[in-house]
């Protein structure tokens, strides 16, 4: 007969099953089961709020002595010993406080990894522009140190605009010089659009080109330093609402000379340098006017350099911006990359300034718009106007017309069938009259030679 503890739990076989291990006699372990039944009875267990383990042959006085509750199985007349619910759930709770522990180390230890690659990575960019500036010189433009950036910037205060790598700041040099700082804060791909600007226009002097007068490169800091634009880019014309500013330049002397402006400023980057460059992102946002509105090229992050004999580039991907790119960058069936890709972007942007509208993908089906360079070319086709708001003489017609005619030649899909930008300053500056009308955009023929 046993003497029971006043709290003492009796529970029979029927309610808890007695593990296979145990024999209930001895207390022995039997080592008879398999990995695979001890696996399974281990996470039978683990999914209970209370292990229970089995320790019979104890008195109800060993069991509390030893921490546990004691426990009658009527069925055997035996008293037996189960670990104390608190316990186990003090176990359970100090088995998740180490789990959780485990996990923010990992977490400390991933975070600690990435910093790590990320500094490596900020490291071999770094030098990677060093020994790029090493190569290059650094007697022209001038480079400054990011202190005298900030002073030269008033500490980014006036901000004037938002490029694709970064934000635009408007102050003077100590000389009051007004410039533009252009801090690359949003920069990719390796410096390269720091390498590209610094190398492309760093030398470059042509009065359609927009001067870098310094630059800064100090560890993941860089900036570019411009002559100032006071009159924004060409797109704020192009495309506003105020009948006052659209009279500014658009109108058609106006535009056939900020037309003739980039299209030189083009054909320098195309054949007056030592090696060809290739802007990649003609657009009107990158476009700036100056005190006269006189036209600079802009932006020469997405630019490349090539062999001036060397016709096809390759490219790894297409670059520049939706509706301007040619269509041999997104697929070599139309062609292979060349300068007349920039001759494609000049097309569009001509187009926009004679239409006052966005171009649009000629992929998107919408049946509310027609694509623009379709519209344009209906308009000519068939001698109407393309902007009737305006009152003009026949011979500023014609100046539109004629505008309208070198964009469309600008757009043809098949690269062999655009103009070069020296044909295109010769087109611009000759006669309407000596003009023949190109095909219909986006159909290759070899049948319509380039004029």
């Amino acid at each position: 007969m046993h003497v029971l503890a006043l709290d003492c739990k009796v529970i029979s076989d029927g309610l808890i099953p007695i593990p296979k291990t145990y024999n209930p006699v001895g207390g022995k372990v039997l080592d008879h089961s398999t990995f695979k039944g001890r696996a399974e009875r281990l996470l039978s267990l683990s999914e209970t709020t209370v292990s229970y383990v089995y320790d019979y042959g104890y008195s109800c006085r060993q069991c509390e002595e030893h921490g546990k509750r004691c426990a009658f199985n009527s069925q055997r007349n035996v008293t037996f010993c189960i670990r104390n619910p608190h316990g186990s759930r003090i176990k359970i709770i100090a088995a998740t406080s180490s789990v959780a522990t485990l996990v923010v180390l990992l977490s400390m230890v991933a975070t600690a990894l990435y910093f790590s690659l990320k500094t490596r990575y900020n490291e071999e960019i770094h030098l990677k522009v060093e020994m790029f500036l090493r190569t290059y010189g650094t007697s022209k433009p001038t480079r400054y140190t990011f202190s005298e950036v900030k002073k030269i910037a008033r500490r980014f205060k006036i901000k004037v605009g938002q490029g694709g790598f970064g934000s635009v700041y408007k102050e003077e040099l100590p000389n009051g010089v007004p410039v533009a700082v252009k801090m690359l804060e949003s920069s990719t791909g390796e410096g390269e659009e720091f390498i590209n600007e610094v190398a492309t226009i760093g030398l470059i002097h042509h009065a359609n080109i927009v001067r870098l007068l310094g630059f800064c490169s100090e560890g993941t800091r860089r900036a570019l330093i411009y002559e100032f634009m006071p009159n924004d880019s060409l797109e704020k014309y192009i495309f506003s609402d105020d009948s006052n500013i659209f009279e500014d330049i658009l109108v058609p002397n106006k535009m056939i000379d900020v037309a003739l402006g980039i299209a030189r400023g083009m054909e320098y980057l195309h054949q007056g340098c030592n090696q060809r460059i290739l802007h990649f992102d003609i657009k009107p946002h990158n476009i700036l006017l100056d005190f006269n509105f006189n036209p600079k090229i802009s932006d020469f992050g997405l630019a490349k350099l090539c062999a001036r004999d060397q016709s096809i580039i390759t490219l790894t991907a297409a670059r520049g911006t939706m509706g301007y790119i040619a269509p041999e960058l997104y697929s070599r069936n139309f062609g292979g990359v060349s300068y007349k890709s920039d001759v494609y972007s000049f097309g569009m942007l001509v187009l926009e300034m004679v239409s006052g509208r966005r171009n649009s993908d000629p992929s998107v089906d919408s049946q509310n718009d027609v694509y623009l360079p379709e519209w344009i070319y209906e308009k000519v086709s068939t001698g109407k106007d393309l902007i009737v708001t305006l009152d003009m003489a026949p011979e500023e017609k014609e100046k539109f017309r004629q505008l309208a005619i070198v964009g469309l030649w600008c757009i043809q899909w098949n690269p062999k069938n655009r103009p070069s930008m020296t044909k295109v300053v010769n087109m611009l500056t000759g006669r309407l009259q000596n003009l023949q009308m190109p095909p219909k955009p986006f159909i290759s023929s070899e049948n319509h030679p380039v004029v």
